[in-house]
């Protein structure tokens, strides 16, 4: 297939127009070592078909993803662009215990990051959260060093608020920055997205599959954490799950499956926008990226978003903990 390019940013960072999401691979999800070699070959199957943009932490398995990562690109570096994203704080179970945005732990976690990956680069390096103890323009100014150094190509950021990525913007030119987005978490219609717009900043979806709901998917093993996510329980899954079926409705309309549809409406919200799909599996990759082939017009978005109007998903996008982290 010819995969579609798309431009992040204006300073001429360009990928393909979906990404592949590496977290699942090595965390949250139930990942394990008897998947890794369907991961790898997911990876390898990815930049067979053109996906150039894969995306991973450093703290995704604690270093495992990149390490997996690295195994997959062995002699194949040229084909991908290398999305990272740093800060996240974890103890010896995992759990997280805080953002840091200070530039020596950025110079720090990118040393550790090239190793691991086995690169002398990484093509876009961005702070997983914004650190309210660290002015944003000090973490932005340390990836502008690695960036003259050789070592980083591109700055990004993650889940910023609008005002937040003007600050970081005007410090330091971004690229693109990295929210959830999908036709359930809307929210950066409001304020980001339209300031992305006007600075000329890509913008990166994740969770455009809304965690593999869209795709009816979650495992059945204590490991995948998704059950601890507010619109995977109680009533607020029993109405989430009656959404689904009006997607799955809308979707046999056009002869797609639900995923295919939820992925077709991020693509046609903007060509600055390039959704990230999370899976460890060959065949749920090819299916998705099929979502290319679906045209959807305006009227096709607006049958779309009257069905599953904003505000009709139920719950919180993350655990109460988790939400005051987000759009700092």
């Amino acid at each position: 297939m010819t995969m579609e390019q798309r431009r992040l940013g204006s300073q001429g960072l360009a990928v393909s127009a979906i990404g592949l999401g590496c977290m699942g691979m090595s965390d949250f999800y139930g990942a394990d070592a008897s998947t890794e070699p369907e991961s790898i070959a997911t990876i390898q199957r990815a930049l067979d078909l053109g996906v150039t943009l894969l995306d991973t932490g450093d703290f995704y398995g604690m270093g495992h993803n990149e390490m997996l990562i690295r195994q997959a690109i062995q002699g194949r570096r040229e084909q991908a662009i290398l999305s990272v994203k740093f800060g996240a704080l974890r103890d010896h179970r995992g759990a997280f215990l805080g953002f840091d945005g200070r530039p020596a732990y950025v110079h720090t976690s990118l040393a550790y990051t090239l190793r691991r990956l086995g690169v002398d680069y990484v093509d876009l390096y961005y702070p997983s959260r914004v650190d309210p103890n660290v002015p944003i323009e000090e973490t932005i100014g340390a990836i502008g060093d690695l960036i003259r150094q050789g070592k980083v190509r591109f700055a990004g950021l993650s889940e910023a608020s609008a005002a937040t990525v003007r600050r970081a913007h005007a410090a330091h030119p971004i690229s693109a920055l990295q929210i959830e987005y999908s036709l359930w978490s809307r929210d950066p219609e409001d304020e980001v997205l339209p300031a992305l717009r006007e600075l000329g900043i890509g913008l990166v979806a994740y969770g455009a599959l809304s965690r593999g709901l869209f795709g009816g998917l979650m495992a059945a093993t204590p490991a995948d954490r998704r059950r601890d996510f507010p619109r995977f329980q109680g009533e607020n899954l029993e109405v989430n799950l009656k959404l689904m079926e009006k997607l799955r409705q809308l979707s046999a309309e056009k002869n797609v499956t639900p995923s295919q549809l939820a992925l077709a409406w991020v693509l046609a919200k903007g060509r600055d926008i390039v959704p990230i799909i999370g899976t460890r599996r060959r065949t749920h990759l090819e299916e998705n990226l099929t979502a290319l082939d679906v045209e959807l017009s305006a009227g096709d978005l607006d049958g779309i978003e009257r069905e599953i109007p904003r505000g009709a998903v139920a719950g919180e996008r993350y655990p109460a903990p988790i939400m005051p982290t987000l759009n700092r």
